[in-house]
């Protein structure tokens, strides 16, 4: 795959950047000294779910905004792409 090479050389790779946002939701988590147990009940997720993005990242998108919800957060999932003007 030319698009899987290409990636690899740049630093901001998809699986980069999915770890650092899982990075800070668990830092988010341990800010209010919740569980992963208490955050995948809050979002409504399994939590195999849950352990399997914090440790790798990978979640479904509504997965993400059931955990940003969780966090009151959602403004910043709201707010992606919203930063620029397109035509």
């Amino acid at each position: 795959m030319v698009n899987d090479n290409i990636l690899a050389l740049i630093e901001r790779t998809p699986d980069a950047i999915m770890r650092q946002v899982a990075e800070r939701v668990r830092m988010r988590r341990l800010e209010l000294n919740w569980t992963q147990n208490l955050l995948a009940a809050k979002a409504g997720l399994p939590l195999a779910t849950y352990r399997r993005f914090e440790s790798k990242g990978e979640i479904s998108f509504r997965g993400l905004i059931m955990i940003a919800i969780a966090l009151r957060a959602e403004d910043d999932i709201e707010q992606l792409f919203s930063t620029k003007n397109y035509q």
